[in-house]
């Protein structure tokens, strides 16, 4: 059977196909996109059975696509920890680790799965999925320096960040040439050690974006919020989602909200749940067309001209 990747294109996404291949090596066509790019196993040829493995992708989102692999009697192997619908496949050929805890995401899950084999690269996604105090409790039971643990921070934040954007022209790199570039490295520090062109690049964007980010007006703030607009410009989307993660990192009792204009008039938008208090974010994006995510960080593909004020209004009041 052919066999197809079909991965989020964040830290997550890669760094958790990284380990899996790293591990079982296998001749894959990759299938990947942005972040938001979720619809991402109706890519996958239905004329066949055939092997797939999907990484850190709503199953809820992709039910139908994947029921379909099913009936041809494709085997799947399904890793994630976005909510997964009301119940779960039951095909002979379905193989799932699904987890929606706050505190988890799935590269933590594949380093479970592998038994820690290339633990440095789960680390550096959670990093980059801002779980940083789990990251930090890992970092600390392998035996890390700080330094060590501070430069998978940064390694994880600057492969998320690449993942953002409403197109692939918008990132640096298209996701899946740089999952091919990093798997080259069994350990992650290794890569930073030797400053590959393609690390050295996404450094030096990240650090221009994230300034911008943070000089961004504030549009709305109270007790429990924080909401930051962005134009409609390349950088913008691009820092969108870090953007909002550093936010909650500077104000842990509250919600952050990354509003960011789009051509058409409407939004795009980052919903990130209070650290203090990780849950409810997608909870609050399902209230809108095109909202979804996880516990803890979600967001809204479209939202409406007409609907920003009933956000904005939303997110005062959600977690107040």
């Amino acid at each position: 059977m052919n066999v197809y990747d079909v991965f989020n294109g964040d830290a997550d996404g890669i760094c958790a196909l990284i380990q899996l291949r790293l591990a079982e090596p296998a001749k894959a066509t990759l299938l990947t996109g942005v972040k938001r790019d979720i619809a991402l196993v109706q890519q996958v040829p239905t004329t066949k059975p055939v092997k797939a493995t999907i990484l850190d992708i709503s199953l809820d989102k992709n039910r139908e696509a994947v029921d379909t692999l099913l009936a041809l009697g494709s085997e799947v192997f399904y890793v994630d920890h976005h909510f997964p619908g009301e119940s779960l496949p039951d095909a002979p050929g379905f193989t799932a680790l699904i987890d929606t805890q706050p505190t988890t995401c799935t590269s933590l899950l594949i380093d479970q799965h592998l038994g820690g084999r290339f633990h440095n690269w789960a680390i550096a996604a959670a990093f980059g999925d801002n779980l940083n105090a789990v990251a930090e409790d890992l970092a600390k039971a392998a035996g890390l320096s700080v330094e060590q643990a501070e430069s998978l921070k940064a390694l994880g934040v600057c492969i998320n960040y690449n993942g953002y954007g409403a197109t692939v022209d918008d990132l640096h790199f298209h996701p899946a040439d740089l999952y091919s570039e990093f798997v080259k490295f069994a350990d992650p520090l290794e890569l930073i050690a030797s400053e590959p062109l393609a690390w050295e690049k996404l450094r030096k964007g990240y650090e221009a974006d994230m300034a911008s980010g943070l000089a961004a007006p504030i549009m709305n703030e109270n007790a429990s919020s924080i909401v930051v607009k962005l134009p409609d410009e390349p950088w913008a989307r691009r820092v969108s989602g870090v953007l909002g993660n550093e936010l909650a990192n500077r104000n842990p009792d509250k919600a952050c909200g990354i509003v960011t204009e789009k051509a058409d008039g409407n939004y795009l938008v980052s919903i990130r749940a209070p650290l203090n208090n990780r849950a409810g974010a997608d909870e609050l994006a399902r209230r809108f067309p095109s909202g979804g995510g996880r516990k803890a960080a979600a967001g809204i593909n479209v939202l409406p001209g007409n609907q920003l004020d009933e956000f904005l209004n939303a997110i005062a009041e959600f977690w107040s």
